[in-house]
């Protein structure tokens, strides 16, 4: 059930932070992780016509948003990163993972995720002047 979700998590972004958190116990699955798989795949069955949609547009500008959860998780205390990026109103890229450190700072934690969301910036910046867009 978790290989299917997480091909599905291509085309279906809203899905991807739990998927991928259930995923981590894949190896040792309880009950509860069971019941949050069911209910991802009630979500899905709810939301069957939704998934991204893009628009025909000359908007070039390319826009990161990025959010952080300090000490998110309860199991080891690491912070959790996100962000997305978009080409004008069109969504081209996103991410969500686990810290690769523990933060003892709120700062800390956001200086850790700002420093990923200019990473992937930069190199979606250098991927759009290779393929000629300004």
């Amino acid at each position: 059930m978790i290989g299917g979700l997480l091909y599905l998590t291509t085309s279906r972004p809203d899905i991807s932070f739990g998927v991928r958190l259930c995923a981590r116990y894949q190896a040792n699955p309880k009950q509860s992780h069971l019941s949050i798989v069911k209910q991802i795949f009630n979500h899905l069955a709810g939301t069957v016509n939704y998934g991204l949609w893009y628009t025909c547009d000359k908007n070039t500008t390319l826009v990161g948003y990025n959010d952080y959860d300090w000490a998110g998780c309860l199991d080891d205390r690491k912070s959790a990163s996100g962000g997305c990026f978009f080409i004008g109103n069109n969504l081209v890229s996103w991410y969500s993972k686990k810290q690769q450190s523990i933060s003892l700072s709120t700062v800390e934690a956001e200086y850790i995720v700002a420093g990923s969301c200019c990473t992937q910036l930069i190199w979606l910046n250098k991927m759009l002047t290779d393929y000629g867009y300004p």
